[in-house]
């Protein structure tokens, strides 16, 4: 049987306005919910590499003997939680100045 040679460009064009529709949609509903997941992930992962491994920035919490036991799970995330818990931030920085109901 033979295909309509019609349909063959048709195809790809549906395809990219069906993504174009999901993306759009998502963006609707549901970005601002996973942005503000990835942000209560990161903060919560703060406070624990903060509580267990706090004496590489100065703060001791915890004793060094608990902070040992953990240590093999936390020091692919050291390097990056010190950077981001060490830079100079601007007061702004911690706020998200929404214009609801504008």
């Amino acid at each position: 049987m033979r295909t309509n040679e019609s349909d063959a460009p048709r195809a790809p064009l549906i395809g990219r306005l069906r993504e174009a529709f999901r993306e759009f949609a998502y963006g609707m509903t549901g970005y601002e919910f996973a942005r503000h997941a990835v942000e209560s992930r990161a903060a919560i992962e703060n406070l624990f590499l903060l509580a267990v491994v706090g004496d590489m920035v100065g703060l001791p919490v915890m004793p060094p003997y608990y902070s040992l036991r953990v240590l093999p799970y936390v020091v692919p995330h050291v390097a990056t939680w010190k950077r981001r818990v060490l830079r100079e931030r601007e007061f702004t920085d911690e706020h998200e100045y929404h214009l609801h109901g504008v």
